[in-house]
């Protein structure tokens, strides 16, 4: 059994999205005690503080699933130079109602890719913004702000030769975040 259940947010929604893909390729990388389990947030609804006190089935599902994790992989495109909304959206369902929220203090990691030259440099900038608030101590460096070339994944969806090093890097440095931060 997994000692760290590891929550991964996808902020997309495209089936065929670059940012699921990194997700899943991302999760070989992870040390054998990670067990990283993506959260759905597509059936959400949008966020309505009329509904606290009757949350929707998709939104106790989602939180629950949160509550359970160590700690939350964070995997975003750039919409717009912020997150996407819908990832916008999980977060509040996540925070409310108010003193209730399953975010706190749980430990986070932000990776993106996307088709700019910048990859996600924004997107994450304010996703930092929203979890500093949410008190999720976030793993800061190395950033990782990925654009979508060809070479970045291989023939069979994992991380291709040229990006595996960082990216191993990258997945060490927030399983070991994770160990030191995680309740």
């Amino acid at each position: 059994m997994s000692q760290y259940p590891i929550a991964v947010v996808v902020g997309s929604l495209r089936r065929e999205s670059f940012n699921r893909k990194l997700a899943s390729a991302l999760a070989k990388l992870g040390p054998s005690e990670f067990d990283f389990r993506q959260v759905s947030i597509a059936d959400l609804p949008l966020y309505n503080q009329d509904d606290d006190d009757n949350q929707a089935e998709s939104v106790k599902r989602f939180k629950a699933q949160i509550a359970e994790a160590k700690a939350v992989l964070f995997v975003t495109p750039e919409y717009n130079r912020s997150v996407p909304g819908v990832l916008k959206n999980a977060l509040d369902h996540g925070s409310r109602p108010y003193g209730q929220g399953v975010w706190g203090g749980k430990p986070a990691g932000i990776v993106g890719v996307s088709p700019g030259a910048m990859g996600t440099a924004m997107a994450q900038q304010h996703l930092r913004n929203v979890l500093s608030f949410l008190d999720m101590p976030t793993l800061s460096q190395p950033e990782c702000f990925l654009q979508a070339k060809d070479t970045l994944f291989d023939a069979a969806g994992d991380i291709g030769p040229d990006s595996r090093p960082f990216l191993q890097a990258w997945m060490d440095r927030f399983a070991a975040w994770v160990k030191k931060h995680a309740a």
